[in-house]
């Protein structure tokens, strides 16, 4: 058996915009591999057909999907990141806010010493994390 990767399926030709995004944030990430659809395939030329991306080392595959689906990203499923200090834990909260939804405002919620989760402007849920 291969890896195991989750997998993102970005709509509109945003998944370029969304890896660049996610990998400007986030230190020790990049995209890897970018495959995109070429002139008379079954996605619009330029898009990405598939794609993959670190974020610290965690390995997401994504696409641009040329059919509009009736459904999206849900917070059910989530990016969690454990963060290292309270700033870069609200600096990466505004980022990713920008655009997005707040599902909950940044505080202290017993089980750990900041926490805050939100929908970012493509629809991708995160969890950001301050252990105790």
């Amino acid at each position: 058996m291969g890896k195991v990767l989750p997998f993102l399926m970005f709509q509109g030709g945003k998944a370029e915009e969304a890896m660049k995004f996610y990998t400007s944030l986030i230190s020790d990430s990049a995209i890897t591999n970018i495959v995109r659809y070429g002139a008379n395939e079954s996605g619009d030329e330029g898009t990405v057909m598939q794609a993959v991306f670190t974020l610290k080392g965690q390995a997401f595959m994504c696409i641009d999907s040329n059919i509009n689906h009736q459904f999206s990203f849900t917070p059910s499923f989530s990016i969690y990141v454990n963060c290292d200090t309270e700033e870069e834990v609200n600096e990466l909260y505004q980022k990713l806010l920008d655009g997005g939804q707040a599902l909950m405002p940044i505080g202290d919620y017993g089980f750990s010493k900041r926490f805050g989760w939100l929908n970012d402007k493509f629809g991708v849920s995160w969890q950001l994390n301050l252990p105790k």
